[in-house]
């Protein structure tokens, strides 16, 4: 029985966790978002930061391919005593194997992780990008992480970049255009996140009979 792959794609502060988890309470879906990220921290003991970081870089192909097989450098023992550093490329991966893995064992939502990328060619994948008006996702990140309106501001303008940065890296193409989607929804046009999971489990059900 083929397994249903939702992917959910989204601006910084559109709520997309929420969103999420309430569609997969609906639907009986598991959702997969920073637990894949916790996966690839325990692999690489890495924490948190480090990995966004990394994923927030513009890559520089050169540097990170020399990297990459330096960490293989058998003639000197010094680079066999460094510790070992994940390159961005070994992250995209990881994570897309990590993705994967988890789609061929049941049907589900994975959240952010270029998903829409990994199971471009998945014909059971369907593919949702949430956006938002840029106040509307500052006054939302404000509440949530308490910060004052210029420090907001800057987080949804660095987390947006970095995500962009990413995603161009590997799935060269911008998360920003709607072809890579089934579904763009601008959830700054509704009043909370459970009634844009009601509307996304409305469409849901139609497309796969739950």
């Amino acid at each position: 029985m083929s397994k249903t792959i939702i992917t959910i794609n989204r601006e910084c502060g559109c709520g997309g966790r929420d969103i999420a988890r309430r569609l997969g309470e609906t639907l009986g879906l598991k959702v997969y978002d920073k637990s894949i990220l916790e996966a690839i921290c325990e692999k690489y003991n890495l924490d948190e930061k480090e990995i966004l970081r990394i994923k927030g870089q513009k890559l520089n192909l050169w540097d990170d391919l020399c990297q990459f097989y330096r960490q293989f450098n058998t003639v000197d023992d010094h680079y066999q005593t460094e510790k070992k550093k994940i390159t961005s490329r070994e992250l995209y991966y990881a994570e897309s194997q990590i993705m994967r893995n988890l789609a061929a064992q049941e049907s589900c939502i994975v959240v952010g992780r270029a998903g829409f990328h990994v199971f471009k060619d998945n014909p059971d994948a369907i593919h949702i990008f949430l956006i938002g008006d840029r106040d509307f996702r500052i006054r939302r990140i404000i509440k949530r992480e308490g910060f004052d309106e210029k420090s907001a501001a800057k987080y949804v303008d660095e987390t947006d970049e970095a995500r962009e940065n990413f995603t161009k890296s590997f799935a060269e193409v911008s998360r920003y255009d709607a072809r890579n989607y089934d579904i763009v929804i601008n959830v700054s046009r509704f009043t909370t996140p459970e009634e844009v999971a009601a509307i996304l489990a409305e469409n849901m059900r139609k497309r796969i009979g739950k």
